[in-house]
């Protein structure tokens, strides 16, 4: 447990001292650059860089476990291996792993990848905001979600 609080913390102070030092830099360089008229950024040009469908990429070195349901208690279907593409279709929070609640459904199947071992390229839509219920739409489960 505080190898983990330890890790969590060197991690935020890189990137801490990442940030910081971008915006140094971006800061000099801002005052170096004569003023030019710029359009606000719009919607499409913020999301230009995505792809429509989005997909991830394996992390896991000995390979990711593809499961029945988002839960290591679920059975193993398959292995995909380290650097495998496959596409995601929505995201759900379940089990916690290594800290990550999140898992995947994978895009033209039924089965599950923990997000843990996942480097996702694009913007995954949680599974309810994919495929909204109408119970969602109640007022009871309204009050309940806040």
């Amino acid at each position: 447990m505080a190898a983990t609080t330890a890790r969590r913390v060197r991690i935020a102070a890189t990137a801490s001292a990442v940030l910081l030092g971008g915006s140094l830099l971006g800061a000099s360089t801002a005052q170096a650059a004569p003023a030019v008229s710029q359009k606000a950024p719009t919607a499409s040009d913020t999301t230009a860089a995505w792809p429509k469908k989005p997909y991830g990429i394996v992390t896991a070195r000995s390979g990711l476990n593809v499961r029945q349901y988002p839960s290591t208690d679920s059975s193993v279907k398959y292995v995909l291996p380290y650097g495998a593409k496959r596409g995601l279709d929505c995201k759900i929070r379940a089990q916690l792993i290594h800290g990550n609640p999140y898992w995947y459904k994978l895009r033209d199947s039924n089965y599950w990848i923990s997000a843990r071992y996942v480097k996702n390229i694009g913007h995954v839509k949680l599974c309810k905001d994919v495929r909204p219920s109408p119970l969602n739409n109640s007022e009871k489960a309204q009050k309940a979600m806040g």
